[in-house]
């Protein structure tokens, strides 16, 4: 079987890159090995509710979002309804609570009225993020990380843990976080608000496909690559098998073009021949890897809207977490004591759960270590401490909320890595550490492509989609 171009993945940035390339009029396989597109963009139901995999927000939107231009190139805002999330996170560290709006303006105003000795840091902070560009970084400059930077314009502990208040969702540690990748990626909540995707992010992975096989591509499911093909140091194609019946003979397809929608090093390890493999593996040999996520996942008997919540995330900074230096060594520490993030999804429209029910999440920093050498029935028995520990935590911060719980279940970094095959378990790919983002982009042999959050444009949702879309794009200048 021949094609222009085949993706290994369908995460968001194999769709994105996949519908572009067949909108142009190439023809386009899609590969994946789990049951459902949209690798973290997805949802799965328990009992009556919808549960949200990974999105609680995405960025922007906004006039100078270039996701705008891509959406409309692909008729998502059609058949995809965003929902505009009401407030930013509301942070709460002990007794020290404070609302962040999107609103960057309001933001500024509120700060100064809570810390007025700190006006100039604060003003600073803001011009950077809605100043920020992230830059092609030139080799005599010294890429600063988060912590240091904070620590150069604001004295208060209390309002550099405010302002990191989501720092969860780019990294485990401001001191080894990239200033230039963060004030980039938080600048645009700032600029265009939080928004999730009414029905749970499956409709966007959902709506890719549909919008890929109506442009003459194909999308296999359950369906597990197992080589990229190489002939004079070129790809020239793939092998593939049903996931569900790997005793069978592998499948051969060739295209003028291949992309990996997956993390940089399983390809190097998993997909490419020796030599290849090696020299891809080399590159990455000394690029830290992000952290995972745990998540338990609710489905309530009412709204807890109705129950007396009234914000739509809550990030809950652990009283041990006096400054930033805190923040690492609470990640890794007990689950009695770790920082994390609940969502209300009742906030919203969110059509997650029949009428007058509900569903929420927690979210907290995860390694694959806090599970290893744990038998079924401890690793089982773990999670279930787990949950507890944060049910009862949030039953101080919530009326009725262990009452109105119909059904929760725990994800660990574990179930991460399972559905998603990375190394490590990562959600975000390589750590945008001030290195990383200095190191070059990772090249390998002709017509081989990356587009997922292990690019150099980096993690989450935007992440993916910026990497797919501008894949596809150079794929075409190229072609042309």
């Amino acid at each position: 079987m021949n094609y222009d171009i085949i993706v290994i993945g369908a995460g968001l940035g194999g769709l994105f890159a996949a519908a572009k390339l067949a909108k142009e009029g190439k023809k386009v396989l899609v590969i994946e090995q789990h049951d459902r597109p949209g690798g973290c963009a997805t949802t799965f139901k328990r009992k009556e509710f919808t549960m949200e995999v990974g999105l609680h927000e995405m960025d922007g939107l906004d006039a100078s979002d270039l996701k705008v231009k891509f959406f409309k190139d692909l008729g998502i805002f059609d058949e995809v309804e965003f929902l505009k999330v009401p407030e930013f996170y509301h942070f709460i560290n002990g007794e020290n609570e404070f609302t962040m709006p999107h609103d960057p303006e309001k933001a500024i105003e509120l700060l100064i009225t809570k810390f007025p000795e700190e006006e100039q840091g604060i003003t600073s902070y803001f011009q950077k993020l809605l100043n920020s560009k992230k830059k092609n970084i030139d080799a005599d400059h010294v890429e600063q990380n988060v912590g240091e930077y904070l620590d150069s314009i604001i004295s208060n502990n209390d309002l550099k843990l405010i302002l990191l208040g989501n720092l969860g969702y780019f990294h485990d540690d401001p001191y080894s976080l990239s200033l230039s990748y963060y004030t980039a990626a938080q600048g645009r909540y700032f600029k265009g608000g939080g928004n999730f995707i009414k029905g749970g992010s499956q409709q966007l992975s959902n709506y890719m496909v549909n919008f890929i096989k109506a442009n003459n591509g194909e999308v296999l499911l359950n369906t597990m690559a197992t080589s990229i093909i190489t002939d004079n140091n070129k790809a020239i194609g793939v092998t593939y098998k049903p996931k569900e019946k790997p005793d069978t003979e592998t499948i051969e397809a060739f295209a003028d073009e291949i992309i990996a929608n997956a993390s940089i090093p399983a390809v190097a390890n998993n997909l490419l021949p020796k030599k290849h493999g090696g020299d891809l593996a080399l590159q990455c040999k000394n690029m830290p890897i992000g952290a995972s996520l745990l998540t338990v996942y609710f489905g309530f008997k009412k709204s807890l809207k109705d129950c007396g919540s009234k914000y739509y995330s809550y990030f809950v900074y652990d009283e041990l977490v006096k400054s930033q230096a805190d923040i690492l060594p609470n990640n890794k520490g007990d689950f009695k004591n770790r920082s994390f993030t609940f969502v209300d999804y009742s906030q919203v429209d969110s059509q997650l759960a029949p009428k007058g029910k509900s569903v929420g999440a927690v979210c907290c920093v995860d390694y694959p270590k806090d599970w290893e050498n744990l038998d079924k029935d401890t690793y089982k028995a773990k999670k279930e401490k787990v949950a507890q520990i944060f049910i009862n935590k949030l039953e101080k911060i919530i009326p009725e909320f262990k009452d109105n719980i119909e059904y929760y279940e725990v994800g660990t970094s574990k179930t991460v890595g399972r559905y998603i095959l990375t190394p490590e378990c990562a959600v975000y790919g390589f750590a945008q550490t001030p290195e990383n983002v200095m190191k070059p982009k990772i090249e390998t042999i002709e017509n081989l492509h990356f587009a997922s959050a292990w690019t150099k444009i980096g993690g989450g949702f935007s992440g993916a989609i910026y990497s797919g879309y501008l894949c596809a794009f150079g794929i075409l200048r190229k072609r042309s």
